[in-house]
């Protein structure tokens, strides 16, 4: 049997909610310096070695590098971060003096990732950009390269990039996109690594049909779906959201973010949900039409760039 701190290992703590108000569903809003130190310090207790943060996340960075130094283990845990999506990534002492203003920020001498913050930016890769990150990788500033994309033809395009180590994709009970287009087997086949994201979907699968905004009436039979399938099913939403990852990402980091102390223990604890194979298989039957209006949150609001 896999411990429970065995298991947390593949947890990955994403620290956007530590530096802004994140995500549809947020009610609490940003926490305070010392809420911070005590959800970093839970998520280490629990097993967690590896934190996801960006420039764009507001004070994301600077609050967690506070905290890890507080705690006293900058030295013990894996840093991932992203570029600004407001940064030249055609100049190269721009991309360096980014890169350095996280490192300290975040009070560390190397980051185990740096990322692309949008799919977008792979169309400055072969003007400069893959040069640049390849020599702060031999530097010693990164140890990967990655990027994080919302789309499988962008996902599938950086699996086939020399120098991208790492893509960040979103998945959840909803989306069966990145499995069809065969996003998974690709990244087995030339050994990088994946990592899962987005598994509430910024809180969506968590609202109920009161509580969506009339901007969004579109996710409507979705979420109605959802919460049936949940009762039918005997778990709750939750549960089905993390035992759906859990088991079926199962080589996966999955990074899940949260706002509060209680929340990051029950994480923890939902991290644990075992579901019966044939209710995995369920939920991909069940859900496997979703619009991409749903499951693509750059469309939500008819923006036109992913955030």
């Amino acid at each position: 049997m896999v411990s429970a701190s065995t298991q947390s290992a593949r947890l990955v703590l994403g620290t956007a909610q530590l530096g802004m108000q994140y995500g549809v569903a947020n009610r609490t809003g940003m926490p305070d310096a010392k809420a911070a130190v005590c959800i970093i310090a839970k998520a280490r207790e629990g097993g967690i070695c590896e934190f996801d943060t960006g420039q764009a996340y507001g004070e994301s960075e600077m609050v967690l590098g506070r905290a890890l130094k507080e705690l006293g283990i900058s030295d013990d845990v894996n840093i991932i971060s992203k570029f600004h999506p407001d940064v030249n990534l055609e100049d190269t002492g721009e991309v360096r003096h980014s890169l350095d203003s996280s490192l300290s920020r975040l009070g560390i001498p190397r980051i185990f990732a740096m990322l692309l913050h949008r799919e977008d930016s792979l169309t400055h890769w072969e003007k400069g950009l893959g040069k640049d990150l390849h020599r702060f990788v031999e530097e010693g500033l990164i140890e990967q390269v990655g990027i994080s994309v919302y789309t499988p033809r962008n996902a599938l395009q950086a699996l086939k990039t020399d120098g991208i180590d790492l893509v960040q994709i979103p998945g959840n009970l909803l989306d069966r996109r990145f499995e069809v287009a065969g996003v998974y087997d690709e990244a087995r086949s030339c050994g990088k690594s994946i990592y899962v994201r987005s598994i509430l979907l910024q809180g969506l699968v968590l609202m109920n049909a009161s509580e969506l905004p009339s901007a969004m009436d579109f996710a409507l039979p979705v979420i109605e779906r959802l919460n049936k399938f949940s009762q039918d099913s005997g778990f709750t939403i939750l549960q089905l959201a993390f035992g759906y990852v859990n088991g079926a990402y199962t080589n996966q980091k999955v990074v899940v973010g949260c706002e509060t102390v209680e929340q990051m223990h029950h994480n923890l604890a939902l991290w644990q949900t075992e579901l019966p194979e044939d209710l995995i298989t369920q939920i991909k039957n069940e859900f496997a039409n979703t619009s991409e209006r749903v499951l693509n949150p750059s469309l939500w609001h008819n923006r036109s760039k992913t955030e």
